[in-house]
This record gives structure tokens, C-alpha cells and sequence, in this order.
């Protein structure tokens, strides 16, 4: 499919497709080729379909995973071939009902304080403290850092958007520790083999486990719980959701709900309206 993968190419070059959506997709497109074995332009909707429920049924992928696969065949055969609606047509998916893990307060900071390594403790900390996506986290830079305003620059998040987000005061002081000690010339978290290449975000989840095993903190997810602890947290503290949903850079509030977690102790602290004291007898 060499000549098609290059039509792809090109149109998501066109788009400005971020370069995980671009592997992604294509990934996709190969597993698709792979399975069939046939021109992917010879394909009926009934084909693809069936491939669909495969990857569902049969091979159980993520809710994530098969949302992927069922977007780059919509942009294949209806942005790329031109397919008219009549003839190809892939239903629409509604989000996963799974809600992400989220640890309590407590938790949270034995996780961070459990490495030894200050570099590591920085990393979990910036990514709570600042709500990052760990691909976002690995590419803080000293230029990124606001300490009059305690804001932090994202520079190209998710869909290719700048943003700021509120910087922790002790993620700020971690920050300078960890300047003293490695002297950084751009980026915090970068790799031994280049002081000018952030870390990839295989090592920073290889962090977060680590810090899991000598914590002894439960296991809920991956290193991506703890943004979603900085949006449940603020939260609870009664900080509003249009607040949030800048700093965690999201274009729909409907996707910061999601985030928006309740844990045990914040309902227990909750009274019924009932209970009101203008309501006591």
C-alpha cells in the first residue's frame, strides 16, 4: 500500500496531524492490509466493519485503541479515497464508560517522596503539581517557567496548543534543587546520552512504577493518574471547572467532566441538603 500510505502522508501533513496521530493511523491502516491482505481501496464498508469487530470482539483492544483504528479508517476512505457517505459509512463511537483510577491526597505524596533520585521525585511532582500529560511533563524547560506569576508555559500540548498551567510552589523548589545538581541547559528531565533531549515517556512511566513498588501506594493506572488527580483534587477544593479545563488544556468541557472524580472521603464529608442548619428544627 506504499502508494496509498504516501496519499495518507501527505494529507495529514497537509492537516498538521500531530506525529502520534500520524503513527497511530497508519498503524491502524497496517493492520487492516494485514488482515485482509488486499488493496485497502478495494475494500468494501462491510469489510471494514467486520475488521472492526474483530479488533473488538476477538482481540479485546482498548476502548482507546479501537477509537483510533475506527478514526483512521474514516479519514482513509472519507477524507483520503473520497468515499461518498451512501457508499461507506462507519458508525459513530460514544466515549468508554470506564472512569480513570484516582489516589487520595496521601497517596499521592508518598508517591512522590518515594524516589531517591531527585530528578525522578521532580518528574512526578511537576506532572501532578501542574495537571501535565507525561508527554508534556518530560519536555519542561527552564525557559518554561514563570516565577512571577507561578505559571508554567506548555508549548505544543495536545493538538498542537500552547498553554499555561498553575506551577506548585514545591515543585518550583524541586525544580531548583534539581538545577543545582544537574545544571540543565534546556530541558530538566533530559537524557544522559544528550543534555539537549528530554527523556522519552517509556523512562517517566518507568519512573512512576518504580516509585508505586517502593511507595506501596495501590495501583490504579499508569503515570497518567496523576493528572487525573490534579483535576479531581482541585476540584474538592472547590476550584471551578472552566478553571480546570485551561489548565489541563482541553478544547470541551464535556472532557473535563470526565476527569472530575469524587473520591470516598470527599462524598463522606458531603451533608444532604436536609441536614442544612436553616433546616433544623
Amino acid at each position: 500500500m506504499s502508494a496509498l500510505r504516501e496519499s495518507v502522508l501527505l494529507e495529514m501533513r497537509l492537516r498538521g496531524f500531530a506525529a502520534k496521530t500520524v503513527e497511530a493511523y497508519i498503524h491502524a491502516l497496517e493492520q487492516l492490509w494485514a488482515f485482509y491482505r488486499r488493496a485497502l481501496e478495494r475494500l468494501s464498508c462491510a469489510e471494514v466493519q467486520r475488521f472492526l469487530d474483530e479488533v473488538i470482539t476477538v482481540r479485546k483492544l482498548a476502548w482507546a485503541t479501537v477509537n483510533v483504528y475506527f478514526s483512521a479508517y474514516r479519514f482513509l476512505y472519507e477524507q483520503v479515497l473520497h468515499r461518498a457517505p451512501h457508499e461507506f459509512s462507519i458508525p459513530p463511537r460514544g466515549r468508554s464508560g470506564t472512569r480513570p483510577g484516582v489516589l487520595n491526597r496521601q497517596e499521592v505524596q508518598r508517591l512522590i517522596d518515594a524516589p531517591r533520585n531527585i530528578k525522578h521525585r521532580t518528574l512526578l511532582a511537576m506532572t501532578y503539581g501542574s495537571g501535565l500529560r507525561v508527554s508534556e511533563a518530560v519536555r519542561v524547560r527552564i525557559a518554561d517557567i514563570d516565577r512571577g506569576r507561578m505559571m508554567l508555559r506548555v508549548e505544543q500540548g495536545k493538538g498542537r496548543r500552547d498553554r499555561y498551567t498553575i506551577l506548585s510552589a514545591r515543585a518550583l523548589a524541586l525544580l531548583e534543587e534539581l538545577w543545582r545538581w544537574e545544571r540543565p541547559q534546556e530541558y530538566f528531565f533530559f537524557t544522559r546520552r544528550d543534555r539537549h533531549q528530554p527523556i522519552c515517556v517509556g523512562t517517566a512511566q518507568a519512573v512512576y512504577y518504580a516509585a508505586l513498588r517502593t511507595s506501596g501506594v495501590r495501583r490504579v493506572g499508569g503515570i497518567h493518574v496523576l493528572r487525573h488527580c490534579f483535576a479531581t483534587h482541585l476540584m474538592e477544593e472547590g476550584t471551578d471547572i472552566y478553571t480546570i479545563k485551561r489548565w489541563m488544556g482541553h478544547t470541551a468541557l464535556v472532557t473535563t467532566g470526565r476527569y472530575m472524580h469524587v473520591t470516598a472521603e470527599h462524598l463522606a464529608r458531603v451533608k444532604s441538603p436536609l441536614d442544612h442548619p436553616y433546616n433544623a428544627a
